[in-house]
């Protein structure tokens, strides 16, 4: 047997052991259907208060989450894998999305064939979003007069959006579903959960009543009356799925919300303005948006926008989802049923006819009927023994019979050809299903594929459900060489020290590079996470206190507080660094204002007058962010035509927001979905959640650690795709020159395994890509301290510190006004004492020019040094101080909030 026979054995191997454990482990899965506590409602009810505020809003179950959580009827979880809801699924479809240029494009496609069903989960919508761009080029594809469109040719749309907290949150969710269901009787919305209702004074109230006291001489019960719960409705946690299903056949789901912020190309830039012309804009309105300098605000005036794109950058947006196709969106399916029959249950079912807005109805999982004889029954024992089960496994997708189907696949899955299937890769597909749609195959794909969530009774009217850990934890466990993780947020636990942290990845990811450290093998963990977490301000301000809580939480899940992952194996005598290690991403751009763009803005004149002199001219670089990108020009041969303004204060920076939810391992197994690597996406208990563990039996030829190694196609492309995105390996995209990668499941991904910047990344262990992924993060992270002052910044211990490399040079000073100044410039501060606020020296993420003697010919010399967004995440930032402080907004009832 040769050495790659042997390895396509040891990956079939792999898989068929990865999928043939049908037991709990008591280590990381729970059983579910717990019955609730005795006396839960009751003490739920004597706590509640006809009182709310804004921090009242923001608790949510903290009374007794576990209680809250168990409260529900049991469903058999744990006779699947990772205790989930849905079965492993074979002869699937899958194609991977990274940005939301390509993505939303796919859906623009998915949408535009719809001909039965649009069905829409999501966090937050904006109807008034542009899914290609640029928007004047596209006008007919932005999503509401889509939906409007399909709605016309008799596509049913139903969507499920999060009902925000109001004051917490710019969300705006009553103007999506006013908007989307203006737009024809065939669109129905439903928002969950309810509110306690506003009450903006009760929080002055609280001030008054409890001045003298502090919050720690509060008992416990007063405590939890100032942030308790109203009825048995969650007041904070939020469903933070993202789910699009077409026709019952299609799927999209992963990090991307249908909303503003969220389209992005993979060069990121961060510069949108244009001297030929605002209908060269590709964010129009409140897309354009940086969340570190200004939150969203009046979305429903979505043309008008508080950031001026002529001085300010925005924030790029980096993220990944998928489409699939296949048995596995029958799970999707089910699970979107679950829950618009929920609500429908809780809000619309007992409610009065003329209290109705619409003519709101539950949802039939399989509305259609189809002829017994294409599914017989009788036969079904038989035809999978004689291994004929996969051709038939999709047929009945809208059948009556639809309990019988889960019976069959589940029977298939523990039949001896469960694992002779998975493992013969792409020549073995099955026929699928009949009413495929036009976009996706006709016959089933090689895929395993398994839906997971974050779920329980107040969510979804289920028992408790957090599958979506099980899988994290045991996939970390059971992983042989490497594990990525990118993600939003990085908070997790390694033991019972960290309360009120409670996650398990932390101990899996420590227990995992324990055992590879004693037996002396070569073991790495990659996280990507942003910088900063995305909410506006300056860290060091008082409202800043919620997003240094954030930061805290992590560092004490990184290297600090005694009982992080670093602190734990060097406990043990390793070198932490040797196995795990953290980056963040960032980017820059030039803006390309004219003098009279910038005083067109400053002025309030029509937008549109500043092109008539300027309509001639060249558009090449609007942008300069396809620099650090491959093949892009060199940052020094790139020209500026405008005389009356200086280059030097046109360049820019900001972190890219990393919002993907992504783990891959070995390159063999792949989860994406909507869960954050926080409690509140994998306790379950808290936000809700989706996500897929994707496994593809076809094989690749690859190296691990320098040996020959057979990885998935699957989760291989899409970790070396990344990568070379991050390290400047990929050239810069253009938004409407679609390739493959725009089409939804159906056209497969384009992936070249075999080019050179592809063998590059191939191998994550080797000591060539460890070389430069590290380096080029050293390099960038250099350049940025020097031209940027970027916060944070391994340079910074302290707050002396920080004032003096950043709020000296990006805050203004507060000073006492003097007699006789203009009354423009004072203002009285909360002592009612005069002062004035004085401009900063430099416009925030602009280059700090005293850094620069040699002016822009310098700055464009140190810019060329950067190639990708790859940057070390500082984890010495701020380590001297006790960076978050206690009070209304932080302390141990609100800590869940943040974790």
């Amino acid at each position: 047997m040769s050495e790659g026979e042997s390895n396509r054995g040891l990956f079939a191997e792999h898989f068929a052991k990865f999928r043939s454990r049908r037991q709990a482990e008591a280590d990381d899965e729970i059983e579910v259907g717990n019955a609730p506590k005795e006396g839960f409602l009751e003490n739920l009810y004597e706590k509640v208060t006809e009182y709310g505020s804004e921090i009242a809003e923001k608790i949510g179950s903290t009374l007794d989450p576990e209680a809250y959580a168990t409260y529900g009827h049991g469903h058999p979880h744990h006779q699947n894998r990772f205790n989930s809801f849905a079965p492993l699924r074979l002869h699937n479809n899958a194609k991977w999305y990274v940005d939301g240029c390509s993505y939303f494009w796919a859906v623009s496609v998915a949408l535009e064939k719809a001909q039965e069903s649009i069905w829409i989960l999501d966090w937050w919508l904006s109807p008034e979003l542009y899914l290609r761009r640029p928007p004047a080029e596209h006008e007919e594809y932005r999503l509401d007069r889509m939906i409007k469109a399909a709605a016309e040719r008799g596509v049913k749309v139903n969507v499920i959006l999060y009902k925000e907290v109001s004051v917490a949150n710019p969300l705006e969710s009553e103007h999506s579903k006013k908007r989307l269901e203006s737009l024809h009787p065939n669109v129905q919305v439903f928002r969950h959960p309810d509110h306690v209702v506003h009450a903006s004074e009760v929080l002055d109230n609280i001030k008054e009543n409890f001045k003298d006291l502090s919050l720690s001489t509060l008992n416990e019960d007063a405590a939890r009356t100032i942030y308790g719960v109203k009825q048995d409705v969650i007041l904070y946690w939020a469903h933070h799925e993202k789910l699009l299903i077409v026709d019952g056949h299609i799927a999209f789901m992963g990090g991307l919300d249908l909303c503003f912020g969220r389209w992005d190309t993979n060069q990121h830039s961060i510069a949108d303005a244009h001297p030929a012309g605002p209908q060269h804009n590709i964010f129009p309105g409140q897309d354009f948006n940086d969340a570190r300098i200004q939150d969203f605000k009046n979305v429903e005036n979505y043309e008008d926008n508080d950031v001026n794109r002529f001085v300010s950058p925005r924030m790029g947006w980096s993220d990944c989802s998928v489409s699939l196709s296949g048995p596995v969106v029958e799970d999707l399916r089910r699970h979107f049923v679950d829950r618009w029959n929920f609500i429908y249950t809780e809000k619309y079912q007992d409610m009065d006819a003329k209290d109705k807005t619409k003519d709101y109805a539950p949802l039939e999982l399989y509305p259609g009927k189809i002829k017994e004889t294409d599914y017989p029954a009788e036969a079904e024992d038989e035809e999978i023994k004689k291994g004929h089960s996969g051709h038939g496994l999709g047929k009945i997708l809208r059948s009556k019979l639809a309990g019988d189907v889960h019976r069959a696949q589940d029977r298939f899955l523990h039949s001896g050809h469960f694992h002779k299937d998975i493992s013969h890769g792409p020549d073995a597909q099955p026929s699928g299903p009949t009413r495929i749609s036009t976009f996706a195959r006709s016959h089933g794909g090689p895929i395993g594929a398994q839906i997971c969530r974050s779920a329980c009774p107040w969510s979804a009217g289920i028992a408790l459900e957090h599958s979506i850990q099980n899988a994290y934890a045991r996939i970390i466990r059971e992983s042989e060489h490497f594990i990525y993780i990118e993600n939003q947020f990085f908070i997790t636990a390694t033991g019972d020290q960290q309360k009120p942290v409670e996650n398990t990845v932390g101990a899996a990811i420590v227990e995992r590079i324990l055992r590879a450290a004693r037996a002396g093998e070569r073991y790495h963990v990659m996280v990507n996470i942003p910088s900063v977490p995305g909410f506006a301000g300056d860290l060091h301000d008082d409202s800043a206190n919620g997003t240094r809580a954030i930061m805290e939480f992590q560092y004490n899940s990184i290297n600090r507080g005694g009982n992080s992952i670093m602190e734990l194996i060097a406990k043990e005598g390793y070198n932490p660094m040797d196995y795990i290690r953290f980056y963040n991403l960032r980017n820059y751009d030039r803006i390309n204002s004219t003098r009279k763009m910038l005083d067109t803005e400053h002025d309030g004149q029509d937008l549109r007058s500043y092109s008539e002199e300027d309509a001639e001219s060249s558009r090449r670089w609007d942008s300069v962010a396809e620099c650090y990108m491959l093949n892009g020009e060199d940052i020094r041969n790139v020209p500026w035509d405008h005389d009356d303004v200086d280059e030097i204060n046109q360049f820019v920076s900001e972190e890219l927001y990393i919002h993907t939810k992504v783990l891959i391992a070995d390159d063999r197994t792949a989860i994406i979905g909507s869960a954050n690597m926080n409690d509140r996406s994998q306790l379950g208990s808290h936000d809700s959640e989706i996500a897929v563990i994707i496994q593809d039996p076809t094989e690749i030829q690859s190296t691990m650690n320098g040996k020959p190694y057979v990885v998935s196609k699957f989760a291989a492309s899409l970790r070396r795709h990344l990568h070379k995105k991050h390290l400047g390996l990929l050239p810069a995209q253009v938004c409407n020159e679609p390739d493959p990668n725009f089409y939804p499941v159906g056209t497969p991904n384009e992936f070249d395994f075999d080019s050179p910047e592809s063998k590059i990344v191939e191998d994550p262990l080797s000591d060539t890509f460890q070389s430069l992924w590290t380096s080029r993060a050293h390099t960038n992270t250099q350049v940025y301290r020097k031209l940027f002052h970027v916060v944070p910044d391994d340079e910074i211990r302290n707050w002396d510190d920080y004032k003096t490399y950043f709020e000296d040079n990006f805050k203004g000073a507060v000073v006492q006004a003097a007699d006789g100044e203009s009354t423009e410039q004072v203002e009285e501060d909360q002592e009612h004492k005069l002062i004035k606020k004085t401009p900063p020296k430099y416009n925030w993420g602009h280059i700090v020019t005293e850094e620069v003697p040699g002016g822009v010919e310098e700055v464009k010399e140190e810019l060329s040094k950067i190639k990708g967004t790859l940057v070390e995440m500082p984890l010495m930032f701020l380590i001297d101080e006790d960076i978050t402080k206690t009070g209304l907004t932080l302390n141990s009832l609100t800590e869940p909030i943040y974790t």
